[in-house]
């Protein structure tokens, strides 16, 4: 997300706010009221399927706008819950609609964020259509600039382009004995 946004954002917060690990920051069908922007930390968005599993929509780190997908909704389709204990800024709905429709630049600005999170979403919808875990891990890299995330992201990493993490330490070592000398690969083997 750009500065200028969080910025402009920030000017219409309140206050910040801290959250406990496992504090459900709304639940679905919730209204909409709040608009976050994450400050530290990590708040998941998740939906409840049929069969009792949940699907994570978004994971959301210092920096990002959670559920900004809900800023023209009525009523909240997933839950945000804190991952981590985490410090929030919540901006009221109220007071950002009207910012919108006095501030051309927010509403600009929130029109390029949401552009570029629908083309994130779309490639990350392609990166999982990809059948191996070489193809997922060479289009993760082209779609991101590379380089990969550091030895100590690679759970997560793994998580992101769903394979195992074992899958992608074996991915990586196959690399690396292939003799490929990538500035994009990590060094090291496995996480600890």
């Amino acid at each position: 997300m750009s500065n200028a946004l969080v910025a402009l954002l920030s000017e219409l917060a309140q206050r910040e706010q801290q959250v406990a690990a496992d504090t459900v920051l709304f639940r679905t069908g919730d209204p909409v009221r709040t608009l976050f922007l994450i400050i530290t930390g990590t708040v998941r968005l998740t939906r409840s399927l049929p069969h009792g599993s949940q699907l994570t929509l978004q994971r959301a780190g210092p920096g990002a706008i959670l559920a900004e997908a809900s800023l023209f909704a009525e009523r909240y389709h997933c839950e945000g819950v804190a991952v981590e204990d985490s410090m929030v800024r919540p901006v009221p709905l109220r007071r950002l609609s009207a910012a919108l429709a006095n501030q051309p630049s927010l509403a600009r600005a929130i029109n390029n964020h949401l552009a570029h999170e629908v083309q994130r979403a779309r490639a990350h919808a392609e990166i999982l259509s990809l059948k191996t875990v070489a193809a997922r891990v060479d289009a993760w890299i082209a779609t991101n600039d590379g380089p990969l995330p550091p030895k100590g992201q690679w759970r997560q990493f793994a998580m992101e382009i769903d394979v195992s993490p074992e899958a992608l330490y074996r991915e990586f070592a196959k690399r690396r004995s292939n003799g490929v000398r990538d500035k994009t690969l990590p060094s090291g083997s496995g996480e600890s």
